[in-house]
């Protein structure tokens, strides 16, 4: 199992999911309506570390973390 966690403005409470890649993650997420606002904006790290290939494995334990767009100065 891996950990969904949603960062920021997005309030929903994390997930836990038995997936293998992070392309199984997007499928799932994408089938969650209030998230799809999201999705195509916000970036994604597995384990802290900002990644953008879909085809990253993924393994038991590991923490996948949406992180949306913040203003800052």
């Amino acid at each position: 199992m891996v950990k969904i966690e949603f960062l920021g403005p997005i309030s929903r409470e994390p997930l836990e999911v038995d997936v293998t890649s992070l392309k199984e993650v997007a499928t799932i997420l994408q089938k969650i309506d209030s998230l799809n606002i999201w999705l195509d904006r916000c970036a994604v790290a597995v384990n802290h570390e900002i990644v953008t290939d879909l085809s990253k494995s993924l393994k038991s334990g590991d923490l996948i973390s949406i992180l949306p767009p913040v203003c800052g100065g």
